[in-house]
């Protein structure tokens, strides 16, 4: 798989397809008049190209499962981020701005046509991306489920165009002599983001190369397959017959693991790393082991402690009574505003379940569910969906990956961030309180500090998605171990539900029921999204860690008491947005801007100090 180009001609690639120029731009064609028939008002994003295509179709993972059974949910923790994640580095960035087309850009692009020239190819292909992103959220979303094999074939006639343009010879050219001119310039502190770039790019190019198109339509055929018999299986609660489908669906992101990473690191990289790489980019297996570690130890006596309390707060307030839906819509929308979702950029509507959709900073649309039974499930939604949204549009425009999320566990820290350390903090309340009075008369006595504790609530159960905060990383944490033992050799997938059951009982002290509700209830997995699920949880102490050092630099409480976010936001894009993809990991950029790496201390103390004292314990 390492012959990814004749060494005696580098513009030849041995997995080069058959160049059927006018078929690409019928496909391109039909698509983009798909696009601009669902999407009208989004001619914009074809401008952004590089660009968090759709956040929705990342947040299939958890929408497809709301789809299949509304119910209800404690833990909005879902895929949001860029279509494709990137790069790996070994020096650190810091980053002075991300406005780009810089002047330097502009000096680049004219001494260097390469470089010009691989800009105009990186648009086609975000073009592309979008493309097969919109496919996918209609599938979630409007397709009917008969259609399962042709959309199928849908998507793997888009991935082996797409496989094409991003391993085409001619890009790798543009790579290789915008390369080696910027060599040639001694100044390394000028061209800062245009070699980051080339980084980013060179690396993606060589793990797409080493992706056989074979293997990657068969990968685009088993995720539309394999969702349909998840599906079925769930249905039927029947883990036996999904099993064959799904040690496919292991062997192929094992397969493409294996590819991607090349045999130069076969003796360096485990395939599980490699599999991380794909949305938590320059974070191994070792070093989650070593957080998720620290974090299990601590929180599984915490949580016997909080359940064992005689002293637990009441949720009466949030299902006392009926709770119009046009209201909660009004609440939740003047909330997410004034937290600095900007309206004038973006949309919020109503779907079956939350979801951000970005298809450039400036139209990022975020959707949430309401139940007139019960009020805060859609304002936490909102809120969740808002800190997704304001992430996408704290983004620069730029057109290329170096203005994409740095990673889903960013990602999800950004809007864990505004849900939990913003909306679930007694601050909030004090200043939301009036709201909830304005919009439900009949709880116009309960007090900020009732409000406080009934979302606050904590309860053990089954569903991932409907998991409080204190025991959704249990949740994360079960399934890490799982996939990654799959992926290592040391279980086969027919021992999930057994170990499934047994962990949850260890973890949770929870007894599972069926598969239905236990190992069947997420998506990830028949999506090949293995190696996902640590990210809620690196995202989740992320934000513990960020809430931590912005009290080090404003005072936190007494802004979100007036309502004043502005401050909040800002210091969120200065630390976290404006940097994009410009360093190599996630523990590299807080390493930077807060002083330390990623450090699970700061959500076991945050947990910790907040149940017990809620708890009184």
């Amino acid at each position: 798989m390492e012959n990814l180009i004749d060494k005696r001609n580098p513009t030849r690639s041995f997995h080069k397809q058959p160049t059927m120029v006018w078929i690409r731009r019928v496909v391109y064609m039909l698509v983009v008049a798909l696009l601009s028939r669902l999407y009208p008002t989004t001619s914009a994003a074809f401008s952004c190209p590089r660009r968090s295509l759709l956040l929705a179709t990342a947040s299939s993972f958890d929408s497809r499962s709301a789809q299949q059974k509304q119910h209800k949910q404690r833990g909005r923790n879902r895929f949001s981020s860029t279509a494709t994640t990137r790069s790996t580095s070994t020096t650190s960035l810091r980053s002075t701005s991300t406005m780009s087309p810089t002047t330097e850009s502009s000096s680049l692009a004219a001494d260097c046509p390469s470089y010009q020239s691989l800009v105009t190819k990186l648009q086609r292909i975000t073009n592309l991306e979008r493309a097969k992103a919109v496919l996918s959220y209609d599938q979630l979303v409007f397709m009917p489920s008969a259609a399962s094999a042709e959309r199928g074939a849908q998507l793997a006639a888009l991935a082996s165009v797409l496989h094409e343009q991003t391993t085409s010879p001619e890009l790798l050219q543009d790579i290789q002599q915008a390369t080696q001119y910027l060599q040639g310039v001694k100044d390394t502190s000028v061209f800062q983001d245009e070699r980051r770039l080339l980084e980013l790019e060179d690396k993606t190019f060589q793990e797409n190369a080493r992706i056989p198109s074979e293997l990657a339509q068969r990968k685009a055929q088993l995720s539309s397959s394999a969702y349909t018999a998840w599906v079925q299986a769930r249905q039927d609660d029947d883990f036996a017959s999904f099993a064959p489908t799904l040690s496919d669906c292991f062997e192929t992101a094992k397969e493409l693991a294996d590819c991607k990473r090349g045999d130069h690191n076969k003796d360096t990289v485990s395939l599980y790393t490699q599999m991380l790489d794909e949305f938590e980019m320059g974070m191994s297996a070792s070093r989650i082991d070593e957080i998720f570690g620290q974090i299990q130890a601590s929180l599984v006596p915490l949580l016997t402690k909080i359940l064992a309390s005689p002293s637990p707060p009441s949720t009466e307030a949030l299902s006392k009574g009926s709770f119009p839906i046009d209201k909660q819509q009004e609440m939740s929308s003047q909330i997410v505003k004034a937290l600095g979702f900007d309206e004038t950029m973006g949309r919020i509507d109503v779907s079956v379940h939350p979801f951000t959709t970005s298809f450039s900073p400036k139209d990022v649309r975020i959707t949430s569910r309401f139940s007139e039974k019960e009020w805060y499930q859609g304002l936490a939604g909102t809120i969740h969906e808002g800190g997704h949204a304001m992430y996408e549009q704290g983004l620069a425009c730029s057109s290329l990956s170096l203005d994409t999320a740095l990673s889903m566990g960013a990602h999800e820290s950004q809007s864990l961030f505004w849900e939990r350390h913003v909306g679930l903090s007694l601050p909030f309340w004090e200043w939301a309180t009036p709201l909830v009075h304005q919009s439900f008369p009949h709880l116009q006595d309960t007090t900020p500090e009732e409000l406080y504790g009934a979302v606050n609530a904590v309860s053990k159960g089954l569903i991932r998605v409907e998991a409080d905060e204190l025991t959704y990383p249990l949740h994360v944490i079960l399934r890490y171990g799982i996939e990654k033992d799959i992926v290592g050799g040391t279980m086969s997938v027919e021992d999930i539900p057994k170990r499934w059951k047994q962990e949850m009982k260890d973890l949770l002290d929870v007894d599972v029921p069926n598969d239905a509700k236990g190992c069947l209830q997420d998506v990830h997995w028949s999506a090949l999204a293995i190696g996902y699920f640590p990210t809620y949880l690196i995202g989740a102490a992320t934000a513990a860690q960020l809430e931590h050092y912005i009290k080090q630099d404003l005072n936190f409480d007494e802004l979100v008491r007036k309502g004043d976010f502005a401050p909040i936001k800002a210091w969120l894009g200065k630390k976290i947005h404006r940097h994009g993809k410009r360093y190599p990991s996630l523990d590299s950029m807080l390493a930077d801007q807060l002083g330390e790496k990623l450090n699970p201390e700061y959500l076991i103390r945050y947990l910790t100090d907040k149940y017990t004292a809620l708890y009184k314990i």
